[in-house]
């Protein structure tokens, strides 16, 4: 059935940009029949002849229902010479001196979804072809861009997000993240920060066509966002500094935003953050309001038990952001230090019962301090803060019970919040989750609290005095990681204080 947003644009341009879901079993056939003529064929960035004899030898007819079009966005793109991610930064010249037609259809083999432009034509032919499951929209994502940018300190040595969650609780019982891959979609991330060096496991960038550049490049950030977020995720403690939840969880770091088919970019870097065997996918971006057009998208992803987090979006009561308002992920909203909901943190009910009521729960979100491109630190707000704390939670759960499923973990989550007063679940859901609270609802243990030291016994006065022979003093027991030698001295600091 044609979507409003297909009619719209066949309406406007005579061509539609379309999302397509094959069924499962032509999504495998394809997958099994012709691995190397479909590499061939997304390899292939200008050369639609051969790209479409290579996807025609796997996938007979399909390929006919797509167009060329100097209207399509690719192609447009293509006129004005256009190609790398950081071209709308301004400092990048047109980088092709011809310009290179893009083929009509891109395929993304782990989602099993074709994106290509069609006609009026071309769009009946899908809708009718028996390999084909959905034909929907693509309307074009934007990032949820932060409310406030600040110069900022390190921090002292918590973050007071990381303190809200109690994460300090669960890194000295030796869950940090460690091993688990967590996608990140976003602008980049700066590589060369210290806080960062090490967390980013693999980095993509993905072209204004959504073509996977190679070689990847060195990871990198085309503006601060993508740093900022990845930090709160993952981000590697720096002497006694520590911004990120997950401080030994594995970064998959992908930019996809902003400019060019974001679209095309966006379902690139799930695609390949899918193939890299991503447990949590974190993103802070979406449509403005409800579409559906990604609910299918995010349907593969919880089959294939990955958890989904993304944002709620900025624009304040009464709105959301889509997927960040799906029934199938967990949507985060922003919270302030003093337990309030943001004034710009998105919540909206819908009518309809398989429609959720969101965000599903808040977090830290309000001037919060993390990592800068360039090297030292920034505050930022906006539920795009919020989400990378929640994302940084599942990693340590997933770390904590490997065999769970994201199902699990999601409920875990959810089931250690609390609604802090003056909060509202329809303003904050079911409220703000607890790291320690999530963990024993997970594992079915229970932590006991960190005791206080005793302080040491006062020695006895003596007139006469005494030197007492030097004694070797013993060697300190090495933490299991670094991350958790300095939690352990910020803990027993913060005890003795």
């Amino acid at each position: 059935m044609t979507t409003t947003f297909i009619e719209n644009e066949l309406e406007a341009t005579g061509v539609a940009q379309v999302i397509v879901i094959l069924k499962p079993g032509a999504a495998s056939a394809l997958a099994a029949a012709g691995a190397a003529a479909v590499a061939t064929y997304t390899a292939a960035g200008g050369g639609a002849a051969g790209a479409a004899a290579a996807f025609e030898s796997v996938r007979p007819g399909i390929m006919a229902h797509f167009r060329s079009s100097e209207r399509s966005v690719n192609s447009q793109i293509a006129a004005a010479g256009m190609k790398k991610a950081d071209i709308f930064l301004g400092a990048a010249a047109a980088t092709a001196a011809t310009v290179v037609q893009p083929a009509p259809v891109q395929y993304y083999p782990n989602l099993g979804v074709m994106l290509g432009t069609v006609d009026r034509a071309g769009l009946v032919a899908l809708e009718g072809d028996p390999q084909v499951d959905q034909v929907t929209g693509a309307p074009q994502i934007s990032p949820i861009w932060p409310e406030n940018i600040a110069a900022a300190k390190a921090p002292k040595d918590l973050t007071w997000g990381l303190r809200r969650l109690n994460v300090e609780r669960v890194w000295t019982e030796g869950f940090t993240g460690k091993g688990v891959r967590v996608g990140h979609l976003d602008t980049g991330i700066d590589g060369k920060h210290a806080t960062l060096s090490k967390a980013v496991k693999k980095f993509a960038e993905f072209d204004l066509f959504g073509k996977l550049r190679k070689p990847a490049p060195k990871p990198y950030d085309t503006e601060d966002h993508g740093t900022h977020s990845a930090a709160t995720i993952a981000g590697r403690p720096v002497g006694n500094h520590h911004v990120g939840v997950a401080p030994d969880a594995d970064l998959l770091g992908a930019i996809v935003i902003e400019g060019g088919n974001v679209i095309a970019r966006v379902l690139g870097g799930i695609d390949w953050a899918l193939g890299q065997n991503m447990k949590v996918l974190s993103m802070s971006l979406g449509f403005r309001g409800w579409w559906d057009n990604f609910l299918p998208i995010m349907a593969v992803l919880r089959l294939r038990d990955v958890l989904p987090v993304i944002a709620v979006g900025n624009e304040g009561p009464g709105t959301s952001r889509s997927p960040g308002n799906y029934p199938n992920v967990l949507s985060v909203g922003a919270m302030s230090e003093n337990g309030r909901v943001a004034n710009f943190s998105g919540s909206q009910s819908f009518a309809r019962p398989d429609r959720p009521e969101v965000p599903y729960l808040v977090a830290p979100g309000v001037d919060v301090v993390s990592a800068k491109p360039g090297g030292g630190y920034q505050s930022m707000s906006g539920s795009s803060m919020a989400t990378p704390h929640v994302a940084g939670l599942a990693a340590l759960l997933f770390q904590a019970r490997p065999a769970a499923t994201a199902a699990q973990v999601e409920q875990a989550i959810l089931g250690s919040c609390t609604l802090l007063r003056g909060m509202t679940a329809a303003r904050a859901g079911v409220g703000c989750p607890d790291a320690v609270r999530a963990l024993e609802i997970l594992t079915g243990a229970s932590l006991t609290p960190v005791s206080a030291p005793k302080k040491p016994a006062a020695k006895k006065k003596s007139s006469a005095k005494k030197k007492s022979p030097a004694k070797k003093r013993p060697a300190s027991r090495k933490a299991a990681a670094p991350v958790m030698h300095a939690a352990k001295k910020v803990a027993r600091r913060r005890r003795s204080a």
